[in-house]
């Protein structure tokens, strides 16, 4: 945090004169500055691209997540799940964002987000908690098409969430929108299923890393507020 000072010269007496001072959160890499955005920032930022949505079918190689903030300006927060253990499962462990598969009952791509966070961490995501949607991707690797959506949720709500199924979902926690973005947070994450050696960028949390899938959709939110992650 930096604070700012706003002055003015007295032409007469040649004295400095206070006005005000502001305080704004700055975090410095070797490529840019920046303060923090806000939650009417993002919310400008998706309304203003263009967005062409994926065809929507009800099938199992349409996905949806939800990148669920809650907080308020420079204390916004956001919602990580760590995915259970499970043999033969290609997300087994990793951090992701709440979501999942499309199945019959779900209308839209909005739905799938909405009814698998309900499933996973028993939050009720309504289209009032909406803020926009991120890039859709294919996920050659999946078959999949994934459609990212950005939520906000108040205090009151983030206090119910917790890990509803425990057979899929073994962690929930949150993380402050800033350490994102922190020069310090960056790391290497080596996964054993990838082949021996191999190594990707991550963004470490206390015990958790984000990356892969979950990091590619952090990286278009941060390029479409025109910030960039340390990785």
């Amino acid at each position: 945090m930096i604070k700012i000072i706003l002055a003015h010269i007295n032409k007469k007496t040649g004295s400095v004169i206070l006005k005000k001072h502001i305080s704004v959160d700055v975090y410095v890499n070797t490529r840019q500055s920046y303060r923090m955005m806000t939650l009417d920032e993002i919310r400008s930022a998706l309304e203003t691209r263009s967005h062409k949505p994926a065809t929507f079918k009800a099938t199992s190689r349409q996905a949806s997540v939800a990148m669920i903030l809650s907080g308020t300006e420079k204390d916004l927060e956001v919602c990580f799940i760590r995915r259970a253990e499970r043999v033969g499962d290609p997300w087994s462990g990793q951090v992701a964002f709440p979501g999942g598969k499309a199945d019959n009952s779900d209308k839209d791509a909005h739905a799938v987000a909405e009814r698998e966070t309900h499933e996973e961490v028993g939050l009720k995501l309504e289209a009032i908690h909406r803020v926009g949607p991120l890039p859709t991707r294919q996920v050659a690797t999946r078959n999949l098409v994934l459609s990212p959506f950005i939520y906000h949720i108040g205090s009151d709500e983030k206090a119910t969430v917790f890990a509803r199924e425990p057979d899929e979902v073994a962690h929930v926690f949150w993380v402050p929108m800033r350490h994102l973005f922190k020069p310090s947070s960056a790391t290497e994450l080596e996964y054993p299923m990838a082949g021996s050696g191999m190594t990707f960028p991550g963004i470490r949390y206390e015990e958790d890393v984000i990356w892969g899938l979950t990091l590619s959709v952090l990286e278009s939110f941060a390029q479409i507020m025109q910030r960039e992650l340390p990785v």
